[in-house]
């Protein structure tokens, strides 16, 4: 199987709430406000062809605060908050695409670029329960489209882990299917037909875990499943088989 390093970088920061004051306590003690650096690792499994699978070293310096928090290229800020409701602004890189030497099948392709998106986040809390809403804008002009990403997940204590469960959905807009997913018709060749897809919605379950009971650290560590909406799925660019893709994150951190 093919391991190669990947420019792309997924960065799982589950948030550990309960409207009861001793897991408020706890989080505030697993998670406190200050300087963070540390070290993750994912895995994902590709659906593009002979892509095989994409280890991600992922570098952590961050800044963590009650507005700001700064997760390696991650970042966002709160701007208001209502009780149970909160709304943010967000910047996170995207790094995805492919060049010619990732793959035979990109052979005679242009390549896909990595770009930067920017936009809101609104998050609602209620007892264990967390839901996020976010809508991404590509902000460099590469793929020149949205994603939006809605999520239900549950927290609870197990011992020193705090365990959550999620199920959620995507949206990606025909522009970055189209992008990432697509043939142009200056790229077809005898094995690759011209593709124009149009949006695609993804299905999301995924389970984390973080204790702070490791090494003095904040460890974390998710598994994530998609199944890829048809637009994706269709695309000569994916294996024939490929209707879903497992993700694995893992990663290590200490407070300065």
């Amino acid at each position: 199987m093919k391991m190669t390093f990947i420019r792309q970088a997924a960065l799982l920061i589950p948030a550990l709430t309960c409207s009861a004051q001793t897991f408020a306590d706890d989080r505030a003690q697993i998670e406190p406000n200050g300087f963070i650096y540390g070290f993750g690792l994912g895995i994902n499994q590709e659906i593009y062809k002979d892509y095989g699978m994409r280890v991600i070293p992922i570098p952590l310096l961050g800044y963590r605060g009650e507005d700001l928090k700064i997760f390696g290229p991650y970042a966002s800020y709160d701007i208001a908050d209502f009780d149970k409701l909160s709304f943010s602004i967000k910047l996170a890189p995207r790094f995805a695409g492919f060049d010619e030497g990732d793959s035979s099948v990109f052979k005679g392709m242009d390549t896909r670029k990595s770009s930067l998106d920017a936009g809101i986040g609104v998050e609602y809390k209620f007892n264990n329960v967390r839901v996020d809403y976010s809508m991404m804008f590509d902000i460099l002009g590469n793929y020149k489209g949205y994603e939006s990403s809605s999520n239900v997940s549950y927290v609870w204590r197990l011992g020193a882990f705090f365990i959550e469960p999620s199920i959620g959905l995507k949206y990606q807009d025909s522009d970055m299917v189209n992008y990432y997913y697509g043939v142009r018709a200056h790229e077809v060749s005898a094995t690759r037909g011209a593709y124009s897809p149009g949006y695609a919605v993804n299905s999301i379950v995924g389970i984390s875990a973080a204790t702070n009971s490791i090494l003095n650290g904040l460890t974390r560590i998710g598994l994530t499943k998609t199944w890829y909406g048809n637009a994706i799925t269709d695309s000569p660019l994916v294996e024939v088989d490929a209707t879903s893709g497992l993700s694995f994150f893992l990663s290590y951190s200490r407070f300065f």
